[in-house]
């Protein structure tokens, strides 16, 4: 079955399309903070405003007596079972799926989240660390604020992350509302799956094309040079999308993976801070760079050499919410 992607012309123009809160609608809502305004869509306000008279009903209830308070009893092979059926029903539905993003920080979460929105599209999310988020946890020098550069504040709207605003940006309290945010809407999608601790150590090449990943248990990938050969597993997938950030010992793997086979010529690294030209550098070249991977993210500033831009979260989301049009684009055209 042809699977269509649901980003149209109007949607690139507008930001993310009709279903964007801007704050001049009625569901939204401002109120002065130290001469600023804070933005909430209607939903998050109701949901704030239920949640005090829910926890009071809650404690009070006769059932949560924590005096008498006792769990179901349960047995541990259960406990194993459900466990292992899930994670190993995951892996083979996700041994042959659309689309493989490889890179959980806020690139490959922002991806992930705008390709699913198709429920026909199966995402599988490879992230080598045991804690998704890559480096948008935090702002810069490990301080709290996310700054996020108009228009992309469009997307915080749609997904319900309060913020402060001033003129050309806005500001969210603590980086990590915006990671746990995404992160919880974007794994109840039914055709999202997230594995984290796992490793991309190769792709898989067919002729000119990328066609998945190798991978691994993150713990095993870097523990080849002390240990026997522990063989890896593949994915399968009809488009890899590479965000593995900056250079590193898991980042800019991708790009560097298809420089040392000569799919590409070079990887010359990102250059110097300049957080203008690297933010419009980025939304311009996320691409295909090779048929059957799309680049996003500060990967792009490796293979391109453009500028570095983080005094923000590790990959601007400004940037990322806009390179989804790029994404989503380029994978559309691929996944029949």
């Amino acid at each position: 079955m042809a699977a269509t992607m649901s980003i149209s012309a109007a949607g690139v123009a507008t930001g993310l399309g009709a279903n964007v809160e801007l704050k001049s609608n009625v569901g939204s809502s401002s109120s002065s903070v130290a001469g600023v305004r804070l933005f909430t869509s209607r939903k998050a306000q109701l949901r704030r405003c239920a949640a005090p008279a829910t926890s009071a009903s809650l404690y009070s209830d006769a059932n949560y007596d924590l005096n008498n308070y006792k769990f179901a009893p349960i047995k541990e092979s259960i406990v194993a079972r459900e466990m292992t059926r899930r994670y190993m029903t995951d892996m083979i539905t996700h041994a042959d799926t659309d689309v493989v993003v490889v890179g959980a920080g806020s690139a490959g979460l922002s991806c992930a989240y705008e390709l699913s929105k198709n429920p026909n599209v199966k995402v599988a999310i490879v992230e080598q660390s045991v804690s998704p988020g890559g480096g948008a946890w935090l702002g810069g020098q490990l301080f709290s604020a996310m700054i996020v550069r108009k228009p992309a504040h469009r997307f915080l709207d749609e997904i319900e992350v309060p913020y402060e605003e001033m003129e050309n940006y806005v500001v969210i309290k603590h980086a990590a509302l915006f990671t746990s945010t995404i992160m919880s809407k974007l794994l109840a999608r039914p055709n999202v799956k997230l594995f984290n601790a796992v490793a991309a150590e190769d792709l898989i090449i067919r002729g000119d094309r990328v066609s998945g990943v190798v991978t691994n248990w993150a713990l095993v990938a870097q523990n080849h040079n002390t240990q026997s050969c522990m063989d890896p597993n593949v994915m399968e997938a009809k488009v890899v999308v590479s965000s593995c950030g900056h250079d590193g010992p898991f980042g800019a793997t991708g790009v560097k993976r298809l420089r040392s086979i000569g799919m590409i010529e070079s990887v010359p690294g990102m250059k110097c801070l300049d957080m203008n030209a690297a933010e419009d550098a980025i939304v311009k070249h996320t691409r295909e760079v090779v048929p059957g991977m799309i680049v996003t993210g500060m990967e792009v500033a490796e293979i391109d050499g453009s500028p570095r831009m983080v005094l923000i979260p590790s990959v601007s989301p400004s940037v990322i919410i806009i390179s989804l049009f790029a994404i989503t684009s380029s994978v559309s055209s691929v996944i029949n």
